[in-house]
């Protein structure tokens, strides 16, 4: 049940910045056939200078039980500048059962490089490690790369393809696609994530858990900048993913 974190993961990250200095969002996510799934929190503090980014996801119910009682913590830390979040440093915790996966991404801005550093514990005792340099760089990381959006699409109902990079997406090298729909494409996307958003978009994630080669997860984001909603299809076994913002 590999699916239930990772999709949960990305649908968090569908979070653009807003200006105030806090800001949290609580969603409940859930899997076709078999409801919910799981619970994601994200949590931002930034200042002029700095910022940290926090998101914690937990299954729930039978996919807790199914995943081992996945958890994952994600956190970016950097510096701001002209408004948009640069990254640092970025950490991805997992853990499952008696296991602990840590990936930590240091980011070195003067050097253009990015050095990943992987671990893995079980039963409390290191069993693997790896050291790599990237064969690329991005002063955005997958989470600030969507909370940046709200600034890198400028005109949000301008129809397209935009290419950005982001550390901590090696196996598309870096590469992310985010589609903004035309006004005839945009009436699907109110069918299925309502009419109360400001704007609707998709991101193009590349896993293994779809029936077909890369899955669109698909945005309603609201006036606040935060959305509302998030569709994503074709996963192999139980259906659709949807993430549904409670507060």
């Amino acid at each position: 049940m590999k699916v239930i974190i990772s999709v949960m993961g990305l649908i968090v990250l569908c979070l653009t910045v807003l200006p105030a200095k806090t800001l949290k969002a609580d969603y409940d996510v859930a899997y076709g056939i078999v409801g919910k799934i799981g619970e994601a929190h994200a949590q931002m503090e930034r200042n002029r200078q700095t910022y940290t980014i926090d998101i914690r996801l937990a299954a729930t119910g039978l996919a807790a039980a199914l995943s081992g009682h996945r958890k994952e913590h994600h956190r970016s830390v950097g510096h701001i500048e002209n408004g948009l979040l640069v990254s640092d440093r970025y950490e991805v915790v997992r853990r499952y059962r008696d296991t602990r996966v840590v990936k930590t991404y240091r980011i070195d801005h003067r050097r253009k490089s990015v050095l990943k550093n992987y671990q893995k514990y079980r039963g409390g005792k290191l069993v693997e490690q790896e050291q790599k340099r990237l064969g690329f760089y991005s002063k955005n990381d997958l989470l600030t790369l969507y909370f940046n959006l709200d600034r890198l699409l400028p005109d949000k109902h301008k129809a397209g393809t935009y290419q950005f990079s982001a550390v901590g997406a090696e196996k598309q090298k870096g590469k992310v696609t985010v589609i903004l729909p035309t006004p005839k494409e945009e009436k699907t996307y109110v069918l299925k994530l309502g009419s109360k958003a400001a704007w609707y978009a998709t991101a193009i994630i590349h896993q293994k858990i779809f029936t077909s080669k890369e899955g669109h997860l698909q945005l309603a984001v609201g006036k606040d900048g935060i959305a509302n909603k998030a569709l994503l299809e074709d996963l192999i076994l139980f259906g659709d993913i949807t993430a549904t913002r409670m507060k």
